[in-house]
């Protein structure tokens, strides 16, 4: 594990006059994100070369939360990560910013924070002047260096002599033949540049050997397609009463639902105190939903891509790629968006417009029944809201999507999209570790792994965990047509017991029951996770990646609520060695009966790449679903109202 040394604490550095926030969970201001900086910088202890990693608020775990809804009040707190010069080390700071206290000061060393974007842009400038990558570019007829597109990325952790110490980058060089090329048609197959991000300085260019640059451009602008198809009909959709739904700051209330959103610089989309209203009653169902880490695993084991594996969330940030969203081109119908402010690297606030998109679908029918006998019809249609936020990393595009639903269903559904990260072949060749996409063309094979930190609070007390299994009785006298099958039932008890990887052919789920809060029938209430088609990481688990995203390795962990415990591969995961996260966590083996626990899901893909996903990616989806068991004393959208107009055949 990284030392640390502990500082002192309550060192006031003088007031600042800002209003405190009026929630514990309101998002982050422009103004209190640039009185923490400055309460911070106050210290004295930080050079005028220092950066800034984040600035994020202290969240407040549930019991705090309880507190402030049982009319107590709350302090507001930043945490502002803070990288004080080019060697491997941060500073993690806490401070009030009303009053400008600092509350405390860490120091970290042999840790890295993300990839920093001034130094990602210094890499690009510095390699390119560097002779011998000039020189790499020649030996394959480059001429003009200003069309190359370098690609710095998270150089993973292999025991390199030159990794000690030091914040590297591994940079990847493709060709355009104009600035508005698709840069990934044309990889520098055999070069890497090896750079220093903190000194901004070149350790070196390895080159393995000339590969003829693929012949094609690969565009996908519309201007150079062969035709464009017509468009078809036009589809408007309409609310003329306005939206269904009601934004208040970062709180939203919609039908049953409410809930609160915010954008964290690492996590991305994060959705809060998840509840629904039952008969007049609140009831809670998730105190915070998120993100936690994803991985980006590379299945080529050649020394050119064997060790990519972006850790795209804890290694680049998934708030900090946030696009800004169009009306008709990311989100359709009657929007309404929330920004997102967060800290330049120099600690000043910027805000990302329209990062989060907020609007309704209807869904088709919710539930239906023709009683035959009477000839009479009832049906109600479906309808959801949804969360969205989409993130352009590199060469792909993730789109979150959270949907909730009038039966009290929650899902998250991520799509995924964007450009593949490409490797140049000889001609007349292939390759055993990815796929040929277009001419001289292929594309490795690789795996996207992410892990939702669901912190559930079913009627807010304490919760516990059951695997629930569809096995068939065994012949004889009780299964006498041997058609019987019963649901199991295992209370998983410790973090050791809950380790668990989905087995579609037992329908293996989990549920989440609240044992103290009983429905009608004398049960627990309960949320069930329901699993999609979804991998485990296959790489080896003594590999480089398979210690740093060991969270993948299994598909569900429940751990015991942590207040530092956030993040599934760790606070830290560039260039970290391994061994950090939930494996740590859930090495204490803590109980986690009927207590505050949080529920980690590790959920993706496999992509074996075809043709079809070039020169751009469709849509592919992968996620899981959240639903009601026992929750409710019955249909909860049974009240719904029919439809207006009359529903009938013929």
């Amino acid at each position: 594990m990284p030392g640390d040394r502990d500082g002192g604490v309550a060192d006031p550095v003088g007031e600042v006059g800002l209003p405190r926030a009026a929630h514990p969970l309101d998002a982050i201001g422009a103004g209190e994100l640039v009185a923490a900086v400055e309460a911070v910088r106050a210290t004295g202890r930080l050079a005028d070369s220092a950066r800034f990693a984040s600035v994020t608020p202290c969240e407040p775990g549930l019991e705090e939360m309880s507190r402030f809804e049982a009319g107590g009040g709350f302090e507001r707190l930043m945490r502002v990560v803070v990288v004080p010069g080019p060697e491997a080390s941060l500073v993690e700071a806490v401070v009030e910013p009303s009053t400008g206290t600092l509350r405390s000061w860490r120091e970290l060393e042999d840790v890295r924070p993300a990839v920093l974007f001034e130094e990602a842009f210094m890499a690009m400038v510095v390699l390119k002047e560097h002779p011998e990558w000039q020189a790499a570019m020649r030996r394959r007829g480059i001429e003009n260096l200003d069309l190359v597109q370098v690609d710095p990325w998270p150089a993973g952790c292999f025991g390199e002599p030159f990794e000690a110490g030091r914040r590297i980058a591994r940079c990847l060089s493709y060709v355009r033949e104009t600035p508005s090329d698709n840069g990934y048609a044309r990889p520098v197959e055999g070069v890497i540049g090896i750079v220093d991000l903190g000194r901004a300085e070149v350790l070196e260019v390895v080159d393995q050997g000339v590969v003829p640059l693929p012949p094609e451009r690969g565009s996908y602008d519309p201007a150079d397609l062969p035709a464009v198809r017509e468009p078809l009909s036009r589809l408007d959709i309409v609310q003329p009463e306005g939206p269904g739904f009601v934004v208040d700051g970062n709180l939203v209330s919609w039908g049953p639902w409410s809930f609160r959103v915010s954008v964290d610089p690492y996590e991305g989309l994060v959705l809060h105190r998840i509840g629904y209203e039952d008969g007049g009653r609140f009831r809670l169902v998730i105190h915070r939903a998120s993100i936690s880490e994803m991985v980006v695993p590379y299945g080529d084991p050649g020394p050119m891509h064997g060790w990519k594996s972006a850790f795209d969330a804890g290694e680049w940030g998934l708030g900090r790629m946030t696009n800004s969203l169009a009306l008709g081109c990311d989100c359709l119908g009657e929007i309404r968006y929330l920004d997102a402010v967060f800290a330049t690297e120099q600690g000043d606030a910027y805000s990302v417009a329209n990062a989060v998109c907020l609007h309704e679908e209807d869904y088709g029918i919710l539930w239906k029944h023709v009683d035959l006998f009477s000839g009479t019809s009832q049906v109600r249609r479906s309808r959801r809201m949804v969360v969205s936020s989409i993130a352009t990393v590199g060469n792909y595009e993730y789109g979150f999507f959270w949907y909730l639903y009038l039966d009290g269903t929650i899902q998250l559904e991520v799509k995924l999209t964007g450009i593949l990260s490409t490797m140049a072949l000889e001609p007349g060749t292939s390759a055993r570790y990815a796929s040929v996409i277009a001419p001289q063309l292929a594309a490795p094979y690789h795996q996207h792994l992410f892990n939702a930190r669901i912190h559930f609070a079913l009627d807010g007390v304490g919760n516990s965990v059951y695997e629930v299994e569809s096995t068939p009785e065994p012949p004889g006298d009780a299964n006498p047509l041997g058609n019987a099958f019963r649901a199991h039932e295992r209370l998983l008890e410790r973090e050791s017991e809950a380790q668990r990887v989905v087995d579609p052919s037992r329908s293996r789920y989990w549920k989440v029951v609240a044992p103290s809060s009983l429905n009608r029938l004398g049960r627990p209430v309960g949320y069930k996770l329901v699993p999609g088609p979804t991998p485990t990481l296959l790489a080896r688990p003594e590999s480089s990646v398979g210690s740093r995203a060991a969270f993948a390795s299994k598909n569900l962990w429940v751990t015991r609520y942590a207040a530092d415990e956030r993040r599934a591969a760790g606070e830290y995961p560039n260039q970290h060695p391994g061994g950090d996260g939930l494996v740590r966590y859930a090495a204490a083996d803590r109980s986690i009966v009927d207590d505050d626990i949080v529920v980690w899901y590790s959920f993706g893909l496999t992509h074996i790449p075809r043709p079809e996903d070039w020169p751009v990616m469709p849509v592919e989806y992968t996620g899981f679903v959240l639903a009601p068991v026992g929750f409710f004393d019955s249909n909860p959208a049974l009240d719904l109202a029919p439809p207006e107009h009359a529903c009938h055949t013929g």
